[in-house]
This record gives structure tokens, sequence and C-alpha cells, in this order.
């Protein structure tokens, strides 16, 4: 396509978080990850070239929430608890931490799903506090867990005590990766 990759690694390299580390999550969100990569294999379709490894990719990250509703429901499953008719307390709907943008969240995909399965849903998010689309709001941290089958990290924001909620959850299920250094039995991760 006669694009010069220096160019394109200069380019990259003036925005700092273009090299910072990335974690396994439910999926990705916001205005440009799940979009942008895209262009380039439309445009690359132009040049007969193959992108299949951003092909992959993108599908692999629009089938993480399904891939997330599942290992809620193997949890639940395990201390014998169907998903429908659970309460699933969803801790963070934004699409990363510390910010109120819901732009191409997992968590809309994977609150979805799991409603259409029977759960009773509430979510808590201090950078959201409501869901028009969905006709929830936000509701209190205490509130939320309070009586929670599943407590289910979605999105880490700053300033909750994930281990603490982990530590007191019936169930909490780790999607972010948070609770990897706690030795809790009740905790499943990603």
């Amino acid at each position: 396509m006669g694009i010069d990759i220096w160019e394109v690694v200069d380019a990259a390299a003036t925005k700092p978080y273009g090299f910072m580390r990335f974690e396994p999550g439910p999926g990705m969100g916001g205005h440009c990850l799940p979009v942008d990569p895209f262009y380039l294999t439309w445009r690359a379709r132009e040049f007969h070239m193959s992108t299949e490894f951003i092909e992959l990719a993108g599908k692999i990250n629009q089938q993480m929430p399904w891939f997330c509703v599942e290992r809620i429901e193997r949890a639940l499953n395990a201390v014998s608890k169907p998903v429908n008719g659970s309460k699933v307390a969803i801790l963070g709907v934004a699409y990363k931490g510390g910010v109120g943008d819901v732009r191409e969240s997992p968590a809309l995909r994977i609150i979805e799903v799991l409603r259409e399965r029977g759960a009773q849903i509430v979510y808590h998010d201090p950078f959201v506090p409501s869901l028009p689309e969905l006709g929830i709001k936000s509701t209190g941290l205490e509130l939320a867990v309070s009586g929670a089958d599943a407590v289910v990290l979605v999105t880490a924001h700053p300033g909750i005590d994930h281990e603490t909620l982990a530590r007191d959850a019936a169930l909490f299920v780790d999607l972010r990766g948070i609770t990897r250094k706690l030795s809790v039995a009740d905790v499943i991760r990603l």
C-alpha cells in the first residue's frame, strides 16, 4: 500500500498510550479500537491484501462478552445456582476504568445476555449513572452487592476496593485480573 512502517511507528509513538500494556478482559470498547482496524482491512482489500489477523482479533473480541457470560454461568452452577433468578451485580459498565463512556462497552452485551437468561441485574458505576437503552440506573455499591448471588467485575474503576468486595462476596467473578494476587475460594477469574 506504499505505507512507510517507520512513519507509522513514529506516529504511534506520539501518543504514549499507544505503547501501554494491554491486558485480557471482557472485550474491547470505546470509539476507536472496535472500529478503526476495520478501516485498514477495507483499504487493504482494495490492494488485494489479506488482513486475517486484524479480522480474527476483531472476531475474538466481539465474542468475549458471550465467553464471559459462560464463565459467570459456570461459576453460578458450581455453587448450585442457576442464572435464571440469580441476582448478578455488575461492577463497572464503562468501556474502561475512570471514564463514563459506554460506547461499544462489553458490559452492555454481558448485561443483555444475562437478562435474556433470566438474571436479575443491578450495576454500580460511579461514572455512568444510568443506561437508558437498558432501562436501568446505577445502584449504590453496598446496595448492589448486598445479597448478590454473583458480583462480576467488568470494568475496574479507581477508588473501589475490589479486593475487599471479592473477599466479602458469596461469589466474585473477576473479568479484569484485579484479584490475581488474592487467595480467596469464591473468586473466579477470566
